[in-house]
């Protein structure tokens, strides 16, 4: 049983009232898990085929299920990208609004992913994502998710979001500003939100989350929304940081969310003092209410009119070298070579038109490769993301003995010309190898491989 610290229960009781001892209860459940079919590889129709992972769908996500598998990141469908696994509470807040796909979208506080992976899906590759993360740790396990997903025109940053303003002043249409938070909705979860939580420690989330929405206004372009979200029930974080932030800001207002977010969500709450007269559009995920943890979101839109598209400087086009140009004629079938660029001293895939200095991203586009003194070697984002396009292709069974040494990083047999070979599941990439005289050669990263077969 949790023993849930005696001023939150306080708090507790003051937002839910009648509805606490239900919410308590809940609490003693076990937490509810969910995933999402990676549209960039799998059709909803496709998958229907497959349902190994589960079949009843999330109401207020086209492509989302309750996860009713164990161990379902081992599975080779995971490797491949096919699903991401992702709290069910978690995937509401991107489904908020519709999203237009040509979109500029960042992501503020974006590890481990799932709301960036979920968000680039709805763009497809007319759009363009900015995902950041501040801590380097955090940062690279998101970069390998998007990489896993086979994601292109993503780009990963790490830094404080004040410093994004310097990079992409009034840039993006819409903003996702999943913010750090007090963690009362992950106590069914984690253990840990449980015992570091206080008082205090909500009013420091607080000043920080006002901090990071301030820097979402500058990033913003007019006529543009916020995504404001935490997975957090307390008022000072919430609402009341809403209020705060509407008065201060004129020009924004609250908007409805989609019914189906609506539907499966409660109202935000008026408090004494509460200058925001619609402050109910905001939205409550509540554990005893619907399958998941706790989730609070709110869209703000920016009401002036929408500026002329801004003009991005692109880098000089780039002049692409033979070794990399008879490289990409070997291995793909086809591919468009003005979207190649040079970034950070590498060859990547990158066809938005969003300026990214040197420097400034983790991660930009795809990566194709390292370009040595006479040959190419290729980056696992390069198998992830083109797979399809290869011109040999090992595909395994899900099941077979094969997938599991691959992904165990053993050599495995090919029948196949010799090259760079794409190894595939269900179609799907699960990585690279280098074929020679019928045995590929192993290319599937170390710490990503499975430690037993």
């Amino acid at each position: 049983m949790i023993k849930l610290p005696v001023k939150f229960e306080e708090r507790m009781k003051s937002i839910l009232g009648e509805e606490f001892s239900e919410y308590k209860t809940s609490l003693e459940r076990e937490p509810v898990k969910g995933f999402r079919i990676n549209t960039e590889k799998v059709s909803p129709s496709e998958y229907d085929k497959l349902s190994i992972f589960g079949k009843e769908k999330i109401p207020y996500v086209e492509n989302g299920f309750y996860l009713k598998y164990d161990k379902a990141g081992n599975h080779p469908f995971h490797h491949a990208g096919l699903i991401y696994i992702q709290e069910p509470a978690a995937m509401a807040p991107a489904e908020c609004i519709d999203i237009s796909p040509d979109w500029k979208i960042l992501d503020m506080c974006a590890a481990p992913g799932g709301k960036s992976t979920q968000l680039k899906t709805k763009i497809g590759e007319d759009g363009v994502l900015v995902s950041n993360e501040i801590i380097s740790s955090r940062c690279k396990i998101l970069t390998g998710n998007i990489e896993r997903l086979g994601l292109k025109n993503t780009v990963t940053t790490c830094m404080d979001t004040k410093k994004l303003i310097r990079y992409f002043p009034k840039t993006f249409d819409l903003i996702m500003c999943d913010a750090p938070c007090s963690g009362e909705g992950m106590f069914r979860k984690e253990e840990i939100a449980v015992s570091e939580w206080s008082e205090e420690n909500v009013l420091m989330c607080a000043k920080r989350q006002e901090e990071i929405l301030e820097n979402a206004v500058e990033l913003l372009k007019d006529g543009g929304y916020i995504i404001y979200a935490t997975c957090t029930f307390s008022l000072e974080e919430n609402e009341k940081l809403i209020d705060s932030f509407l008065d201060a800001h004129p020009q924004f207002t609250l908007v409805e969310v989609n019914d189906k977010v609506k539907e499966m969500t409660c109202d935000g709450i008026y408090f004494e003092g509460c200058k925001t007269e619609n402050i109910s559009l905001c939205r409550r995920f509540y554990p005893h209410k619907a399958p998941g943890e706790g989730q609070f979101m709110a869209v703000l839109k920016n009401t002036l009119p929408s500026s002329s598209e801004k003009a991005f400087s692109d880098r000089k086009k780039t002049k692409t070298e033979k070794v990399l140009t008879d490289f990409l004629d070997d291995t793909l079938i086809s591919y468009d070579e003005s979207s190649i660029k040079i970034y950070n001293g590498n060859p990547v895939f990158f066809s938005s038109d969003l300026y990214i200095p040197d420097g400034a991203a983790f991660c930009c586009g795809v990566t194709i490769g390292e370009i040595k003194k006479n040959y190419v070697q290729p980056h696992h984002q390069f198998f992830m993301a083109y797979g399809k396009d290869f011109v040999r292709k090992i595909e395994l069974s899900e099941d077979s003995e094969e997938i599991r040494k691959y992904l165990h990083g053993e050599e495995i047999k090919a029948d196949c010309k010799n090259g760079w070979a794409v190894v595939t599941v269900n179609g799907c990439a699960v990585g690279g190898a280098k074929v020679v005289n019928g045995n590929a050669k192993n290319h599937y990263p170390k710490g990503l491989r499975l430690k037993n077969i």
